[in-house]
Protein backbone atom coordinates (compact mmCIF):
# COMPACT_ATOMS: atom_id res chain seq x y z
CA UNK A 1 0.00 0.00 0.00
CA UNK A 2 0.98 3.61 -0.60
CA UNK A 3 -0.15 6.56 1.47
CA UNK A 4 -0.26 10.06 -0.01
CA UNK A 5 -0.39 13.26 2.00
CA UNK A 6 -0.94 16.60 0.29
CA UNK A 7 -0.01 19.98 1.68
CA UNK A 8 0.23 23.57 0.53
CA UNK A 9 -3.33 24.52 -0.31
CA UNK A 10 -4.87 27.77 0.80
CA UNK A 11 -6.43 31.06 -0.21
CA UNK A 12 -4.81 33.33 -2.78
CA UNK A 13 -5.87 36.23 -4.93
CA UNK A 14 -6.23 35.87 -8.66
CA UNK A 15 -2.86 36.22 -10.33
CA UNK A 16 -1.06 34.82 -7.33
CA UNK A 17 0.85 31.58 -6.82
CA UNK A 18 0.63 28.49 -4.66
CA UNK A 19 2.75 25.40 -4.41
CA UNK A 20 1.34 21.99 -3.53
CA UNK A 21 3.31 19.01 -2.28
CA UNK A 22 2.40 15.37 -2.05
CA UNK A 23 4.55 13.01 -0.01
CA UNK A 24 4.23 9.30 -0.62
CA UNK A 25 5.04 6.60 1.93
CA UNK A 26 4.76 2.85 2.07
CA UNK A 27 5.48 0.68 -0.96
CA UNK A 28 6.48 3.54 -3.19
CA UNK A 29 8.03 3.14 -6.59
CA UNK A 30 9.76 5.49 -8.95
CA UNK A 31 8.40 3.49 -11.88
CA UNK A 32 4.85 4.75 -11.83
CA UNK A 33 3.39 8.10 -12.73
CA UNK A 34 2.25 10.53 -10.07
CA UNK A 35 -0.21 13.25 -10.81
CA UNK A 36 -2.70 15.84 -9.69
CA UNK A 37 -6.44 16.00 -10.22
CA UNK A 38 -8.91 18.60 -9.00
CA UNK A 39 -12.59 18.76 -8.22
CA UNK A 40 -14.56 21.99 -8.11
CA UNK A 41 -17.93 22.16 -6.33
CA UNK A 42 -20.59 20.45 -8.37
CA UNK A 43 -18.06 19.25 -10.92
CA UNK A 44 -16.46 15.94 -11.70
CA UNK A 45 -12.88 15.34 -10.71
CA UNK A 46 -10.59 16.27 -13.59
CA UNK A 47 -7.01 15.66 -14.58
CA UNK A 48 -4.53 18.49 -14.04
CA UNK A 49 -1.00 17.19 -14.51
CA UNK A 50 1.12 14.05 -14.32
CA UNK A 51 4.79 13.15 -14.35
CA UNK A 52 6.59 9.93 -15.00
CA UNK A 53 8.95 8.55 -12.44
CA UNK A 54 11.91 7.58 -14.56
CA UNK A 55 11.65 9.71 -17.67
CA UNK A 56 10.87 13.39 -17.85
CA UNK A 57 7.51 12.93 -19.50
CA UNK A 58 4.89 15.32 -18.21
CA UNK A 59 1.28 15.90 -19.15
CA UNK A 60 -0.93 18.89 -18.49
CA UNK A 61 -4.53 19.66 -19.14
CA UNK A 62 -4.83 22.51 -21.61
CA UNK A 63 -6.26 25.01 -19.14
CA UNK A 64 -3.13 24.97 -16.95
CA UNK A 65 -0.40 24.78 -19.58
CA UNK A 66 2.08 27.60 -19.17
CA UNK A 67 0.84 28.35 -15.65
CA UNK A 68 1.32 25.12 -13.67
CA UNK A 69 4.48 23.05 -13.38
CA UNK A 70 4.64 19.52 -12.03
CA UNK A 71 7.91 18.22 -10.66
CA UNK A 72 9.03 15.20 -8.76
CA UNK A 73 11.77 14.23 -6.33
CA UNK A 74 12.07 10.45 -6.38
CA UNK A 75 14.55 10.45 -3.49
CA UNK A 76 11.90 12.10 -1.32
CA UNK A 77 8.96 10.26 -2.91
CA UNK A 78 7.34 13.63 -3.37
CA UNK A 79 5.55 15.29 -6.25
CA UNK A 80 4.99 19.02 -6.46
CA UNK A 81 2.61 21.30 -8.32
CA UNK A 82 3.70 24.90 -8.73
CA UNK A 83 0.70 27.00 -9.68
CA UNK A 84 1.25 30.49 -11.05
CA UNK A 85 -1.10 33.11 -12.50
CA UNK A 86 -3.97 31.49 -10.65
CA UNK A 87 -7.49 32.14 -11.80
CA UNK A 88 -10.79 32.00 -9.96
CA UNK A 89 -11.69 28.96 -12.03
CA UNK A 90 -8.72 27.09 -10.54
CA UNK A 91 -10.60 26.94 -7.24
CA UNK A 92 -11.04 23.29 -6.31
CA UNK A 93 -9.93 20.52 -4.03
CA UNK A 94 -6.67 19.22 -5.44
CA UNK A 95 -5.92 15.52 -5.14
CA UNK A 96 -2.61 13.78 -5.48
CA UNK A 97 -2.64 10.44 -7.26
CA UNK A 98 -0.04 7.74 -7.76
CA UNK A 99 0.39 4.31 -9.23
CA UNK A 100 -0.30 4.75 -12.91
CA UNK A 101 1.78 2.27 -14.89
CA UNK A 102 -0.20 1.88 -18.09
CA UNK A 103 -2.42 3.99 -20.28
CA UNK A 104 -2.47 7.72 -20.69
CA UNK A 105 -2.16 8.46 -16.95
CA UNK A 106 -4.75 11.19 -17.46
CA UNK A 107 -7.71 9.19 -16.17
CA UNK A 108 -8.78 8.57 -12.59
CA UNK A 109 -9.18 4.82 -12.99
CA UNK A 110 -5.55 4.51 -14.11
CA UNK A 111 -4.31 5.48 -10.65
CA UNK A 112 -4.15 3.11 -7.69
CA UNK A 113 -3.58 5.50 -4.82
CA UNK A 114 -5.14 8.79 -3.79
CA UNK A 115 -4.56 11.46 -1.21
CA UNK A 116 -7.26 13.13 0.87
CA UNK A 117 -7.12 16.39 -1.05
CA UNK A 118 -6.19 19.96 -0.26
CA UNK A 119 -8.37 23.01 -0.85
CA UNK A 120 -7.20 25.74 -3.20
CA UNK A 121 -9.32 28.87 -3.27
CA UNK A 122 -8.61 31.73 -5.66
CA UNK A 123 -10.43 34.97 -4.95
CA UNK A 124 -11.16 37.71 -7.45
Amino acid sequence: QVQLVESGGGLVQAGGSLSLSCAASGRTSSSYYMGWFRQAPGQEREFVAARGGIGLTTYYTDSVKGRFTISRDNAKNTVYLQMNSLKVEDTAVYYCAAGCLYGSCRKMDEYQYWGQGTQVTVSS
